[in-house]
């Protein structure tokens, strides 16, 4: 039930992208004031806990318990429920090729697990049981997998994953940047991120600053999974990355209840490409334990890329892929007859 008066007493945003991440909603009982909701069925997962910074509660739907937005990260009780099989705390298979925070499963191509840390935790994240700590330590250095990356001329390009790579301070994102831009063979660093969209003023001057100074092709692959994610603060941040030379794609993971929808879909390719962003990937979700609720089947995932065909100019319709662990490469989900 809504609170009807709640919903005029919404926190005042903290200054600064620091400032407003650790000032997160970190327990479901505040996120339900801030929702003018009485109350939220959350569950409580000590190692997975809800984070959601107030500039992505702004733009859920007061009084909705069902709101897209916080369905992808409000921890539901379907969480502690025992998994499907298929379902793992390893859905991609990556710790058999991880060294040193470092992930070779495709040719030409390695990951960097650049950081733990994330600006936001949604319920679905394939990597929410991965051993940050074991694989990249507490100091935060990258000697060796920037070592092995340079030692081997078949990489092209480096995918900086995490956790976020934005969360970095400038500092440490900079020096990172600048090892890679050391790296004769590299031709394009990536970056993987959700956090221009969950704290759109973690793009600031200096941030562009950074990414100006590294001399590879940057291409930034962003998540966003529903058109309400994208508002006008959202929409200035990712201006401003294109304008600094970034080519920015999109990779949203199709989720039961979030966008399972045509219509929904067709409107987040709309507002991205508005927005400067191209849509690349529709991921079918990665079967990480107690993600199971999101999953929706290929066959009916292919049945809504099919959909979009009809509808939408070619570039508009992302493709629709899946994570099969020991794959050379993402596979293609065919479409439906």
């Amino acid at each position: 039930m809504r609170k009807p008066n709640d919903t005029a007493k919404q926190p005042r945003i903290a200054s600064g992208w620091q400032a407003e991440l650790r000032g997160a909603v970190r327990d479901a009982s505040t996120l339900a004031k801030r929702l003018g909701l009485d109350s939220l069925p959350a569950w409580v997962d000590p190692a997975f806990p809800l984070l959601a910074p107030e500039a992505f509660i702004a733009r859920m739907k007061p009084g909705d318990p069902r709101d897209p937005l916080l369905l992808q990260l409000l921890p539901r009780p379907e969480e502690g429920r025992p998994s499907p099989p298929g379902y793992s705390a390893d859905p991609v298979g990556e710790l058999g090729s991880a060294r040193h925070g470092l992930v070779r499963k495709y040719r030409g191509r390695a990951l960097l697990i650049a950081t733990g840390a994330c600006p936001v935790h949604c319920r679905y994240c394939f990597r929410r049981h991965f051993p940050y700590g074991a694989q990249i330590g507490g100091g935060g250095g990258w000697g060796r997998a920037l070592q092995a990356v340079a030692q081997d001329s078949s990489i092209h390009e480096l995918i900086l994953s995490g956790g976020d790579p934005l969360v970095l301070p400038d500092a440490k994102l900079g020096a990172l940047l600048k090892r890679a831009d050391g790296i004769t063979h590299l031709r394009t660093v990536r970056i993987h991120t959700r956090t221009p969209v969950i704290l759109p003023s973690r793009v600031t001057a200096g941030l562009l600053a950074v990414l100006r100074q590294c001399s590879k092709r940057l291409v930034m692959a962003l998540h966003v999974n529903h058109p309400q994610e994208i508002d006008a603060a959202v929409a200035g941040a990712l201006a401003r990355l294109a304008q600094a030379g970034l080519t920015l794609l999109n990779q949203a993971v199709l989720l039961r209840g979030v966008n399972d929808s045509a219509e929904t879909l067709a409107e987040l390719s709309h507002a991205l490409w508005q927005a400067g962003v191209l849509p690349y990937y529709l991921h079918l979700l990665d079967k990480v334990a107690g993600a199971a609720h999101f999953e929706v089947p290929a066959a009916e995932g292919a049945a809504l890329v099919e959909a979009l065909r009809q509808t939408l100019p070619g570039y508009l319709v992302p493709r629709l892929v899946r994570e099969t662990p020991g794959a050379p490469a993402k596979q293609p989900v065919p479409s439906s007859p």
